[in-house]
């Protein structure tokens, strides 16, 4: 695994909203340090950064743009020369301009963080790689809530993001952890 001199790096949804206690119980406690250590990494080396903003459609979502849940958290917000992408579905490609914009940089290898793995983060990633990007997702750097499935049955935030992740790596991503991230460049 090697990183391109303009791999982007995509925060996806770090905004105040996903830290209301609402949202439920979720997994990898660490995601937003491993996530804050890749942007550091980002921008000591140059690369570009994408910093994704959702804008919900609904009035009661955390995102919902006439309330602080919008906003971004203060540790994540995006620095001058760092591009923003706007959405209001979970497909940060969706009706945003992002294809159009890493294209005519000549960026062709993305590393996709953030939340939520089984909703943004996975939509993202499977786009990209239909697209025909050269997609890795740092699964240590993402994170997700309990969740009942189609059924009804429960299921645990660790097994809603194992099941993400399942249907990525292979297909239409790379799964990897933050450090094989780090120590590809």
């Amino acid at each position: 695994m090697q990183l391109q001199s303009n791999t982007a790096l995509i925060m996806i949804d770090q905004q105040k909203g996903i830290l209301h206690p609402r949202l439920g119980r979720r997994n990898n406690p660490q995601a937003e340090e491993r996530m804050l250590a890749l942007l550091a990494h980002w921008r000591r080396s140059g690369r570009p950064v994408i910093h994704v903003q959702h804008l919900s459609r609904s009035p009661d979502s955390v995102f919902w743009p006439e309330q602080d849940g919008v906003e971004f958290q203060p540790r994540f917000a995006p620095q001058e020369g760092e591009w923003l992408i706007q959405k209001q579905v979970p497909d940060a490609f969706c009706a945003s301009g992002l294809e159009a914009q890493l294209r005519e940089a000549g960026i062709g290898q993305l590393i996709i963080v953030g939340v939520a793995t089984n909703n943004s983060v996975e939509s993202t990633a499977r786009t990209a790689g239909n697209l025909g990007f050269d997609t890795w997702v740092a699964e240590d750097a993402c994170f997700t809530f309990d969740k009942a499935d189609y059924f009804g049955t429960p299921r645990t935030a660790e097994e809603v993001h194992g099941m993400s992740l399942g249907n990525l790596h292979g297909e239409y991503a790379t799964v990897v952890s933050s450090v094989q991230v780090l120590a590809a460049g």
